[in-house]
């Protein structure tokens, strides 16, 4: 006698209620202990009410019956379907050498030149006569240690050797700027925006379902244009200044956008600089190599009456710009996922940039015209005020409001006659200890160091411009045009003063090179004998400036008074 339909009826509903919140061994013991109950027939009734095979049942009450001790697991050691990665054990290796073709397959591989998703490798695979899933593909993968990975922008090509020494020579810079007060700004030109319903990166929160709708395709409005973000950041104020052009991104709007910076921030917030310094990328309107960017400052040095210097990051490392993570990273988060659809959207998303740490921005639009194509001449160039600096001029140098005027420069050659004739003695007046910072004996002890580090030098140089040991005797041969004495006082006058080396070597008479090639000599002495040259105070940019200052400061003889 078989089993009434209502107790079938029955189980299954018992079945379906209890079967979520077992595991399969459970299931199957509780299968079993319902069909014993049962009796006859009741293997058969409990696999129709819970849908499965008569066999699964009976393995259930043959383990209740078996009187085993629980084995503490769902199933038997060595139960289940095994995997396909040890049924096959060339799987593996094969996988491998699809996803690394260059290290451990074959370069020609049909999947080495497309995109190499799990269901790809898996039909490869598959008829190389692996037969495998996607999702397995995606199993081995993950237990190789593979996950997905985007691009990252880490390379920055050929490293330059002096790529190191030139971001410390900037920090140098940056930290004297600022410890006399002198502004300090990076410069840089950020992405340029197409103006329009566009679509721009990033989300915004918006009613769910209802994105804003922009246009299928990026190209230029011709009624609308683009924008071009120059920006000027001061790293000791904290503070962005952004001009937003609509003609072409050239030197001229490059210097355009730092004399507004100036004229509308930086006067005011540095009243008694007179000079500056930019930090700048190596390449684009502001490069190292563009004549027109150095014509342009030489113009806003005349202008503004400051001393420019500009230093440049070395080439391929534009994103360590500090302008690039302290104000352009927050500008593009705060318009993110909003379409520039104006101009005026732009200026305002911008001067509403701020930052937890007190970021202000200031943003202004720029309807002016830069007309691209201008050139400047060898001829042009050559009679900018701008000078180079010792340590890679390419990449740093000074633009002078102006070079020295025929005044200043007989003034200077009057005062170099009757009071600087070429003897150390007759030099006192520049050894005063508010132009060098040395007491005289302590400018004579570091006189009798140098002697001593400047000879050893010296017979280095000799020797290896000889290629072996001396053949005449010391002291013959060509004198220098500059004793040692004048060689270091051209150093620390430079070094503590800032005068630029063309006034130097006018000052000393001699030539530029000649006043170049003594600070080169004389600084890795200094650093041998462990002397730092400690900024003045004040900055001197002329003949006249130091002469003013040598006067006010009571280190000007009275016969120098006299020929001033």
């Amino acid at each position: 006698m078989g089993v009434a339909a209502e107790t079938v009826t029955m189980l299954a509903a018992k079945f379906e209620a209890v079967f979520p919140h077992l595991d399969e061994r459970q299931r199957r013991l509780l299968l079993g202990a319902e069909a014993r109950a049962l009796g006859h027939g009741g293997i058969r009734a409990v696999a129709r009410a819970a849908g499965v095979r008569e066999a699964t049942v009976s393995a259930g009450v043959q383990e209740l019956e078996s009187g085993h001790e629980p084995l503490g697991r769902v199933r038997r050691p060595g139960g289940g379907r095994k995997r396909v990665a040890d049924l096959d054990p060339d799987l593996r290796p094969a996988l491998l050498a699809l996803v690394e073709p260059d290290m451990r397959g074959d370069p020609m591989s049909p999947l080495r030149w497309t995109t190499t998703s799990t269901r790809k490798l898996a039909a490869e695979l598959t008829r190389q006569g692996h037969k495998v899933s996607a999702d397995t593909v995606a199993d081995l993968l993950r237990q190789e240690g593979f996950s997905l990975q985007a691009n990252t922008k880490t390379l920055e090509g050929k490293r330059h050797p002096d790529r190191d020494a030139q971001f410390r020579y900037i920090n140098e810079q940056i930290k004297q700027y600022q410890a006399a007060g002198d502004p300090v700004v990076s410069v840089d030109t950020k992405k340029k925006e197409l103006i329009g319903a566009f679509k721009n990166a990033g989300r915004e929160w918006r009613p769910a379902g209802r994105p804003v709708a922009v246009a299928t395709h990026d190209f230029l409005d011709a009624q609308l244009g683009k924008a071009i973000p120059y920006g000027v950041y001061d790293l000791a104020a904290d503070s962005g200044w952004v001009n937003v052009g609509t003609d072409h991104d050239t030197a001229a709007f490059a210097v355009e956008s730092i004399r507004r910076w100036w004229n509308g921030a930086g006067q005011s917030a540095y009243p008694d600089a007179r000079r500056l310094l930019i930090t700048a990328d190596a390449g684009g309107s502001n490069g190292y190599r563009t004549r027109a960017w150095k014509a342009e400052l030489a113009a806003l040095a005349a202008q503004t009456g400051l001393a420019i210097t500009v230093c440049h990051l070395p080439p391929g490392t534009s994103k360590w710009n500090r302008i690039e993570h302290r104000l352009f990273c927050h500008i593009t988060m705060n318009w993110r996922g909003r379409p520039l659809t104006s101009h005026e959207v732009v200026v305002q998303s911008i001067a509403a940039t701020t930052t937890t740490t007190g970021l202000t921005v200031h943003a202004e639009l720029d309807t002016g015209q830069y007309p691209t194509g201008v050139t400047i001449s060898d001829a042009q160039l050559a009679d900018l005020p701008i000078t180079s600096h010792d340590w890679h001029g390419d990449w740093n140098y000074t633009l002078l409001p102006a070079w020295p005027t025929a005044t200043e420069v007989t003034q200077v050659s009057e005062v170099t006659a009757t009071a600087l004739p070429r003897d150390r003695d007759d030099h006192a007046w520049l050894t005063h200890p508010t132009l060098t910072g040395l007491h005289q004996h302590e400018w004579d002890q570091l006189i009798d160091r140098l002697t001593l580090l400047r000879h050893t030098q010296r017979e280095a140089d000799l020797h290896r411009q000889r290629g072996g040991p001396r053949q005449v005797a010391a002291g013959t041969g060509r004198h220098p045009s500059l004793t040692l004495p004048e060689r270091l006082l051209i150093t620390v006058l430079h070094h503590r003063l800032g005068l630029p080396q063309a006034v130097l070597a006018e000052l000393f008479q001699v030539t530029l090179m000649t006043a170049n090639r003594a600070i080169r000599q004389i600084r890795p002495l200094l650093e041998q004998a462990g002397y730092t040259i400690a900024p003045a105070p004040k900055r001197l940019y002329s003949a006249a400036d130091l002469i003013a200052y040598a006067m006010s400061t009571g280190a000007v003889p009275n016969k120098i008074n006299s020929a001033c």
